[in-house]
């Protein structure tokens, strides 16, 4: 049998990382090997939603900085009208396709991270994005994603196969390595064409008694994650769940998305690491300044940001969303009224532990002096550095060494943006 390093495996709406398994023999074992189902977990344990911007968000025009009268020479057909900026502070504001998450910011739940990036200078959506997820900017080699290393270290959570979730057709880069992790299509139909337990033919025997003394216990491991997700989903059945406190999700994947992990919450299954991707971020024409192509996609995400912080109502004290993507847009508008890849760009962070109602970061400014090669916002905070806080003070993570290899995340370094 030939053995890979790692497989998917699909059944309905689930996706599965392991290692070494031919996809037919794990398909039957994780509907055949059998033990007592995990029950559901108190809802009161801390949660990490990431949201990837996949194709450089313009953090400029999504946290504006009117207050620099550059921005505005810099961008004469697609900066942000001064009136139209939703003001934060009297330098930054929001787009104004970004007005549902005034309220966040005004309660202090949500901040923003500017100027932060990776300190790798490539421009290259590929490579930016797997350093991004794998957590060592520079470094192609590394095996496995940053979230999946927090979940292989810190074991105090592991007794759930809803630990780790992605919401997609593929486990990401992120959550990829040897801690068992979850991608769900469509919660709705997860697990639906799943066959019932029936009696364990001679393949499924041969393949329980080749694989029952794995000296990693992985493969076994693994193959039951998905029966137990399957059934624990049916158990519960997170769909018990509507929208609540009168939130109103948009149309499209990332509403969806939202409000299938608020579901997942709210039934307690254990939910810690949650991932969404949101793409068409790439505005190298026609970007658009108070409307357009940006703005439509930035209005999906304050409106979906916001439904899901109210329909978490309470539970959002437990919850963090973390925005982050591969890298910003060039100071200057292109001829094509866009923006080409940049360098450094701003992050959101939301939930009821942020230290919100700022706008973090050290800010560089926009003069040709100070940018990144003469073009570009300079990075003046290592996105590591904003990961590792989030970990260590939302989820409590100790070995942040092990998390980022080759980094050492400082508190002095933290840029502030979870309380405590």
């Amino acid at each position: 049998m030939a053995i890979s390093r790692r497989v998917f495996v699909k059944s309905g709406g689930l996706a599965l990382v392991s290692v070494g398994l031919d996809p037919l023999f794990l398909a039957r074992a994780a509907f055949a090997a059998y033990r007592p189902l995990p029950t559901a977990t108190a809802r009161s344990r801390p949660v990490l939603v990431c949201l990837f911007q996949r194709g450089a968000v313009d953090g400029l025009n999504m946290i504006v900085p009117h207050g620099d009268p550059l921005y505005y020479r810099e961008r004469p057909r697609i900066a942000v009208p001064n009136q139209d900026v939703i003001d934060l502070d009297g330098y930054f504001g929001l787009h104004p396709r970004l007005t549902a998450l005034k309220s966040l910011w005004d309660s202090k739940r949500l901040a923003a991270i500017h100027a932060i990036g990776s300190p790798d200078s490539t421009r290259s959506h590929f490579d930016a994005q797997d350093y991004m997820e794998s957590g060592t900017p520079g470094v192609k080699a590394t095996p496995d994603g940053w979230l999946n290393r927090y979940c292989q270290h810190d074991r105090e959570h592991q007794d759930t196969p809803f630990r780790a979730v992605a919401f997609g057709p593929a486990l990401p880069r992120i959550l990829a390595g040897t801690a068992p992790s979850l991608a769900i299509d469509d919660l709705q139909a997860f697990g639906m064409r799943a066959p019932q337990p029936a009696a364990r033919d001679r393949l499924t025997r041969a393949f329980e008694e080749l694989y029952a003394g794995s000296a990693t216990g992985l493969l076994s491991t693994s193959s039951r994650e998905a029966f137990e997700a399957i059934q624990l989903l049916k158990q519960v059945d997170p769909t018990r769940f509507p929208p609540a406190n009168g939130a109103d999700y948009p149309r499209g994947k990332l509403g969806k998305s939202l409000l299938q992990i608020a579901q997942l919450i709210k039934a307690g299954v254990g939910v810690q690491i949650a991932f969404v991707d949101v793409t068409g971020w790439d505005t190298h024409v026609n970007q658009g300044a108070s409307e357009g192509q940006l703005a439509a996609r930035l209005a999906e995400l304050g409106q979906a940001l916001a439904a899901f912080a109210q329909d978490l109502g309470p539970e959002l004290d437990d919850v963090v969303v973390l925005t982050m993507s591969e890298f910003g847009r060039t100071v200057h508008e292109n001829g094509n009224s866009g923006t080409d890849h940049g360098h450094a760009t701003a992050m959101l962070v939301m939930g009821g532990g942020v230290n919100g109602g700022k706008v973090l970061g050290r800010w560089p400014g926009l003069d040709p002096a100070d940018r990144f090669e003469g073009r570009d916002v300079a990075v003046t905070t290592d996105f590591r550095d904003l990961f590792a806080e989030i970990l260590a003070r939302h989820l409590g993570a100790r070995d942040l060494a092990d998390v980022f290899p080759g980094f050492t995340p400082d508190p002095a370094r933290f840029p502030g943006a979870i309380s405590g």
